[in-house]
Formats: structure tokens, sequence, C-alpha cells
């Protein structure tokens, strides 16, 4: 990875990341949007959410969407099935990264750490973003005006 993406992702988000990562979406200016996480932080601390949501300008859409009880909306109104589908691909796609050989703490849930249900909006738009089919993600692309490319 590029110094200008490690500096581009740290300024993004506030902070020098805790783990490896590489920029897997960009923005149509070529900026980072969205990151994949490696399973484990620097620390060895499990880290749950695969692709993190980085665009400055995206982020902002979707926490005003979860402000205005985007979640709980999401949640209702997509099929249960799908979203229980779509947490176990996720999962599965973190684990396969893990050493078969790991014998410490390991990531768990689905998309962001969740087993069932919704938790974050960004992190289901940011994994749709990569091409996923996350009925979350793209109902909260479809809620914020985001047309896939």
């Amino acid at each position: 990875m590029s110094e200008t993406d490690q500096q581009a992702v740290a300024a993004l988000l506030g902070r020098r990341p805790s783990g490896e990562f590489e920029v897997v979406v960009r923005a149509e200016d070529g900026a980072p949007a969205v990151i994949a996480n490696a399973p484990f932080l620097f620390d060895g601390t499990p880290m749950p959410t695969r692709y993190w949501l980085v665009d400055a300008h995206l982020r902002e859409e979707v926490s005003r969407l979860e402000s205005r009880g985007g979640v709980r909306q999401a949640e209702a109104a997509v099929d249960a099935d799908r979203l229980a589908t779509a947490h176990a691909l996720y999962a599965a796609e973190r684990d396969a990264l893990i050493d078969s050989g790991h014998s410490g703490p390991r990531p768990s849930g689905g998309v962001g750490g969740t087993r069932h249900g919704v938790k974050c909006l960004h992190a289901h738009l940011a994994w749709w973003l990569t091409g996923a089919d996350d009925p979350i993600g793209q109902w909260t692309a479809e809620q914020i005006g985001l047309h896939p490319a």
C-alpha cells in the first residue's frame, strides 16, 4: 500500500489505523472510500468489521440516516433470511483470512460484528460498495440516493 493511501486513511479516520488494511473502493476523485481490514489489529485484538466506510461525505449521509431511525427502518424493510445470509457470508469471508492454527480469540458475528439484525448502516454500505449482495447496504444506498456504478 502506498504511503499516500496510508496518510489519506489516517486523515479520514482522524487517527492512525490500528491494523493492516487495503483500499478496496475509491471515490470518483481517487480518494479511499472503503477499506478492508485484517481480521486482527496490530495488538492481536480481533477485528470483526472487515469493511470500513472511510469516505467522509458518505459517512455523514449515513450518520444522518441513522439519526432518523434508519437502523430500525432498514431492519424492518429487509427480509430477515436475506440479512442472515449476508451476515453468514461476511463472516465466512473474514474468517477465511484467519490461519487455521490460530488458537486465541477470534472476530465474531457478521457485518460489523453483528450476529442478528442491524447494528451499523455504515458497515453494510461499505460492504455493498465492494459489490457484495448486502440487502441492508443496498437499502442504505437507496435511502441516500447512491446508485451502483
